[in-house]
């Protein structure tokens, strides 16, 4: 069979094999080059066995309320085993589709590291492939420190592979990974302690997500200190390890330190250079807005350009990216305004548009905030509360609404409609115009005078 393609992707993750599918449901000859397992980041180490940590941690929670609604349960542990073991088949199984999908569809799955030889050749292992085209998708892999004893701490990645829960947890990142599996650590029984380098979580998100998230996690026993750096890793003399920071303090004995300080691109064994591909220095491969890198004929999506780091959004510049390649649709492309996105938190938090800060720096005197918090009904009869916020940031005289920001129950199933909405254009009135969905978190949304 001949080596030449139509269109070569190099990265198998979800992005990827959007990109690929739909290139050949428009008669293109596609291979995809994979050197882990198919489904890369979301499906392996990422949103799914992630999302499946969540609902245990969510189960967990439950359990602590159940009592407050009447019933009369036994707590006799939680077997981080077997909950490990079912997910792990579970990603096993959906690898397996992905191989299936890519058969089914005629698309040469080739397992091995892709490298440029030049702008038109790939060569893996060992085998020279030629393609008319080619997409960067290789995505990123999570970043650790240059200090000493980093290689001591684990990160993401490493969090699906512990066999049991650890005892303590120190969590050295602000981010969305960060929480996420921090408050899934602290619902499955460890105590956590995070290290935050700057002056509070999630800085990239509105203040207000940000402070209603660090109350719930403190009331839910996890602690957080800020403005600290760690300085080294060292095995602990009892045992695990322990943690010296900038300041003189020193947490010791703790049984993982997990590293979720951002993720890079994943582009040092590409040959970019010999494709004549430019890249920044943290490895991220630049496009313009239609996915071009700076060569013709080869393109880049996912984390691997860079920005943007979540899966819906690969996978949407993929499926727009061969719609204008092979589909014949010369403007498609995605417009990365708008996008909407969930941290699964506990609980969980919903964002989509500008912050309160960044609307103020684009729109000075146009700026109106409307607000509200409350306590969820679900929460009137326990005893550990958890309060729910929301916030709009409109604009102007119509007062369009630029942002919107939920924390709280339910907030990640809500976001969707609502983003929807301000995609296209809504404004203050139009939600006051809709009718209330009672008794809902979701309403609040639309009464908030």
């Amino acid at each position: 069979m001949s080596n030449h393609y139509d269109f070569l992707v190099l990265g198998g993750g979800s992005g990827g094999i959007a990109a690929a599918v739909r290139a050949q449901s428009y008669g293109a000859r596609v291979a995809v080059v994979e050197d882990h397992r198919l489904g890369g980041t979301c499906v392996n180490v990422g949103c799914v066995p992630k999302k499946v940590m969540w609902y245990a941690a969510s189960l967990a929670h439950m359990l602590d309320d159940a009592g407050d609604y009447g019933f009369d349960l036994e707590r006799r542990g939680f077997d981080w085993g077997m909950l490990k073991q079912s997910r792990d088949d579970y990603v096993a199984r959906l690898n397996g589709i992905y191989a299936k999908r890519l058969s089914d569809c005629g698309i040469a799955d080739i397992r091995g590291t892709g490298r440029f030889l030049d702008a038109r050749t790939v060569e893996v292992n060992g085998e020279r492939l030629e393609a008319d085209r080619v997409l960067i998708a290789t995505g990123g892999s999570p970043s650790v420190p240059d200090l000493p004893g980093a290689e001591l701490g684990i990160t993401s990645d490493g969090f699906f592979e512990l066999e049991t829960c650890p005892r303590r947890v120190v969590m050295v990142g602000s981010g969305y990974i960060a929480v996420e599996l921090g408050g899934m650590l602290r619902a499955l029984g460890a105590e956590v302690t995070f290290l935050v380098r700057k002056s509070r979580l999630l800085r990239e998100f509105d203040q207000m997500l940000s402070e209603q998230l660090t109350a719930a996690m403190q009331a839910n026993g996890i602690q957080v200190i800020a403005e600290t750096r760690v300085e080294s890793v060292s095995p602990s003399a009892g045992g695990g390890l322990d943690v010296a920071c900038h300041d003189g303090r020193s947490i010791d004995g703790c049984d993982v330190l997990l590293w979720a300080i951002g993720r890079q691109p994943r582009s040092d064994d590409l040959g970019l250079a010999a494709a004549g591909v430019a890249s920044a220095d943290d490895g991220a491969v630049p496009t313009d807005a239609f996915q071009n890198t700076n060569v013709e004929g080869i393109y880049a999506i996912g984390d691997v350009t860079g920005h943007h780091m979540l899966t819906p959004v690969a996978i949407a510049a993929g499926r727009r990216l061969s719609d204008r390649l092979f589909g014949g649709m010369a403007d498609r492309k995605l417009d990365y305004t708008l996008i909407p996105t969930v941290i699964f938190s506990h609980p969980t938090i919903g964002t989509v548009g500008l912050t309160e800060a960044e609307a103020r720096e684009r729109y000075p005197d146009e700026v109106t905030i409307y607000r509200t918090q409350f306590n969820p009904m679900y929460h009137a009869f326990t005893r550990h509360k958890s309060k729910a916020a929301m916030k709009l940031i409109t604009v102007g005289a119509e007062e369009r609404i630029v942002g919107c920001h939920v924390f709280g129950l339910g907030a990640d199933e809500m976001l969707q409609g609502f983003a929807v909405a301000i995609r296209m254009g809504a404004t203050k009135r139009d939600f006051d115009d809709t009718v209330a969905i009672h008794p809902t978190n979701a309403e609040e949304l639309v009464t908030m005078r």
